[in-house]
């Protein structure tokens, strides 16, 4: 069968690889093609895109690169349309991947399989109405989803696990490195625990939020910041950023761990996290964390977020409890005084510190234990067979 699949940043390069190998496992014959990105194109198949030239997020970025996206977006009907594979699997990005949906519909008989699926629960519920007409199967990563889409909207999903779970599941499994290890090959104090700094994948995430996510440490002499360096984002772009930090009166040398989140999580005392999927991973790594998010006009940002968004948290971790178990310093409320404040409640023998842990472990047990590549693919290719099947009868 022929596979195409659309991806718009790294984590869904992680997320499309491991369901490609699951796929392979079932499809022997399995012929992909994808815009996607390394982990991807490691798997095997034919990279057309790559996922840095797709993602642009935010009203500015994408103004800047409108003719860009355009582009890309013609660019895909067409490569599509021209391939003929037999199923097209999308994965999150629905600003891009809900247009590509409605034109497969349209102009195509070629089913559509939504991997990840977009966050309407959150903003822009509208979009239902085009995923009911274009999306054909829905696979959930999120226990809470089957409620909103199926019950409110009449829309069956299938929960499939979480696949972040699962790698961090499979990472303590495999990973022995000692802390000293650790620390020698990144060039750490063997002797100073880590607070680790996640600040997005993308730069505008990380110019908005390093700043003040260095300014909340830089008392804490006991520790060592960490920076988590995202795959697409250069040493150098992150130099810039740090050269715009004021860091008066630190003894910190602060250090940037590429390629290497997990490990870095696994041997971190505490964290602060840019709002994402980062969170999640953070929290299953069972270390706490203060979440936070940098906006333009925060004060109206703020306003607006309590009368447009439709759910109360902006993180997974506390999306997933229905309560706050990590704290959101998002908007108005953003500033590194208060990520100062939550990040020393969190601290060894605090609490807060305690209360998060066990909210951690609620988190997990919702989520289950099941694979979300395994019976994502188990779903994808018994679909692909029955079709086959239908046609051979007619």
């Amino acid at each position: 069968m022929k596979y195409y699949l659309i991806v718009g940043e790294a984590s869904g390069d992680l997320h499309a690889s491991r369901l490609m190998r699951e796929i392979k496992r079932t499809d022997h014959e399995a012929d992909f093609r994808f815009i996607g990105g390394d982990l991807m194109a490691a798997v095997g198949g034919t990279l057309v895109r790559h996922y840095r030239e797709m993602a642009y997020m935010g009203f500015i970025p994408v103004l800047l690169h409108l003719s860009k996206i355009l582009g890309n977006m013609r660019f895909c009907k067409q490569d599509i349309s021209q391939w003929q594979p037999d199923v097209c699997i999308m994965v999150d990005y629905p600003g891009f991947n809900l247009k590509i949906a409605k034109f497969l519909h349209k102009n195509t008989s070629i089913p559509v399989i939504y991997y990840i699926s977009p966050k309407i629960w959150a903003w822009k519920e509208y979009r239902i109405k085009n995923i009911k007409r274009d999306v054909n199967v829905m696979l959930s990563i999120l226990p809470f989803e089957k409620e909103f889409f199926e019950y409110k909207h009449n829309y069956p999903i299938h929960y499939v696990g979480n696949p972040t779970a699962d790698e961090v599941r499979e990472f303590n499994a495999s990973y022995n490195e000692a802390f000293s290890q650790f620390a020698t090959k990144n060039g750490l104090d063997p002797d100073k625990p880590i607070i680790a700094l996640l600040a997005g994948s993308r730069q505008q995430e990380i110019k908005d939020n390093l700043p003040a996510m260095i300014e909340a440490t830089k008392q804490l002499a006991d520790y060592q910041i960490v920076i988590a360096g995202a795959p697409a984002i250069n040493d150098e772009y992150y130099q810039s950023v740090l050269q715009s930090c004021t860091y008066a009166g630190s003894t910190h040398k602060l250090r940037i761990v590429k390629n290497a989140t997990y490990p870095l999580l696994y041997h971190s005392r505490v964290a602060i996290v840019t709002s994402g999927t980062a969170t999640l991973e953070t929290a299953l790594f069972r270390v706490p964390q203060v979440v936070c998010y940098k906006t333009p006009l925060p004060r109206l940002i703020g306003y607006l977020r309590k009368k447009v968004l439709k759910v109360k948290y902006v993180s997974l971790v506390n999306l997933i409890a229905n309560k706050e178990v990590v704290p959101e310093l998002v908007a108005e409320t953003f500033s590194a005084a208060n990520i100062r404040h939550r990040l020393c409640d969190i601290l060894p023998d605090n609490n807060a510190r305690q209360e998060q842990l066990r909210g951690y472990e609620m988190v997990a047990s919702r989520l289950g234990d099941t694979s979300a590549p395994v019976n994502a693919a188990r779903i994808i290719v018994g679909m692909l067979a029955d079709k086959v099947q239908t046609q051979e009868r007619i």
